[in-house]
C-alpha cells in the first residue's frame, strides 16, 4: 500500500504509476534511472532545452554520492548554452552515465546523449544531426550552414559560424572525454564533422537510427523488441507521451522519488537560440 492517503494517491496516480515503473526498471538494471522528457509535438518554446532546466536536473541528480545513472531522454533540442550546462551537471554528478533513447533525442538532444558512455536504443529510437539552427525573427528557423553560405549580413554570418564552432567543440570534448576516450583527435573530428555538417545528413531532421549511429562510431547498446528491459522502457515512454498530452504538459523531470512537471504558458516569447 502507498504511504500517501488513498485520495491523494489517486489524484496523483499518473506520476506514482510512472515512478513504480521507474523502480521496476532500476531493479532490472541495478542503476538509478532519471527522466528528461519533453513533448516533441509541441511548438512551445518551453519544450526546448532551456537554461532553466538546470535546476530541475540538479534536483534529480541530488546531493549524495554519485551513482551509476541511466538518463531516459526525449527532446527535439534547444539552446546550446543550456546544453553545455546540463552535460556539465551530468558529468559531475553521474560520471557513469548511460543515455536511453526510446524514441527521439534530436539536435542538442543528441549532444546530451553524447555525454554518456553508451546510448541504449531500440527499433523506434533515433538521434539526429547536431548542425545548429538559428531563429531569425519570431518564427523563422534557419540552418547555420545556410546562413554562412548566404554571406549577405556579416553579423548573421558571424553568429552562424560561432554557433557551428560551439556545437562542434562541445561534441568533440564530450566524445574525447567519454565514449570515445582513447581514440585519435582525427577520428573524433571526422565523426563530429558528419554529425554537424550537411555532407552526410542533408536535413536537420534526418533520422540516425541505431545501425547508423553505430556506423558513425557512437557506442550503441541495441535492445530487441522482445527484450524485457526494452519493453519496460517503451511502456514508460508511452506513459510519458500520453500523460503530457492528457494534462497539457510540455516537460517532465522525474526519478524514483522526485517529479517536476512544466505546463505551457499562456503566451510564448520568441528567442534567438541555436538548437
Amino acid at each position: 500500500m502507498p504511504g500517501q492517503s488513498p485520495l491523494f494517491w489517486v489524484a496523483e496516480k499518473d506520476r506514482y504509476l510512472r515512478q513504480l515503473l521507474i523502480r521496476d526498471i532500476e531493479e532490472q538494471t541495478g542503476r538509478r534511472l532519471i527522466v528528461y522528457f519533453a513533448d516533441c509535438t509541441s511548438s512551445h518554446s518551453g519544450a526546448q532545452i532551456l537554461a532553466s532546466d538546470d535546476a530541475y536536473l540538479a534536483e534529480l541528480l541530488g546531493p549524495g554520492e554519485a551513482e551509476p545513472t541511466d538518463l531516459l531522454l526525449e527532446t527535439m533540442g534547444g539552446s546550446t548554452d543550456a546544453t553545455e550546462k546540463l552535460v556539465g551537471l551530468l558529468r559531475s554528478r553521474a560520471p557513469d552515465l548511460r543515455a536511453i533513447v526510446p524514441c527521439r533525442a534530436k539536435s542538442n538532444g543528441t549532444l546530451l546523449a553524447l555525454a554518456a558512455r553508451q546510448v541504449v536504443m531500440g527499433v523506434t529510437s533515433e538521434l539526429g544531426p547536431i548542425d545548429p539552427l538559428l531563429t531569425i525573427g519570431p518564427q523563422t528557423r534557419v540552418s547555420a550552414h545556410l546562413l554562412m553560405a548566404g554571406g549577405s549580413d556579416p553579423l548573421i554570418t558571424r553568429m552562424a559560424e560561432d554557433a557551428v564552432s560551439q556545437t562542434k567543440k562541445l561534441a568533440s570534448t564530450l566524445l574525447a572525454t567519454g565514449m570515445l576516450q582513447g581514440q585519435s583527435e582525427g577520428e573524433i573530428e571526422a565523426i563530429v564533422d558528419k554529425l554537424a555538417g550537411r555532407d552526410l545528413f542533408h536535413s536537420h531532421g534526418s533520422v540516425i537510427d541505431p545501425d547508423e549511429a553505430a556506423l558513425l562510431g557512437i557506442k550503441v547498446e541495441r535492445l530487441q523488441p522482445d527484450n524485457h528491459l526494452w519493453q519496460s522502457i517503451w511502456l514508460l515512454r508511452c506513459m510519458y507521451a500520453h500523460d503530457l498530452q492528457q494534462n497539457g504538459l510540455i516537460k517532465v523531470f522525474e526519478g524514483r522519488k522526485i517529479s517536476n512537471t512544466l505546463k505551457a504558458a499562456l503566451t510564448e516569447v520568441g528567442s534567438a537560440l541555436p538548437s
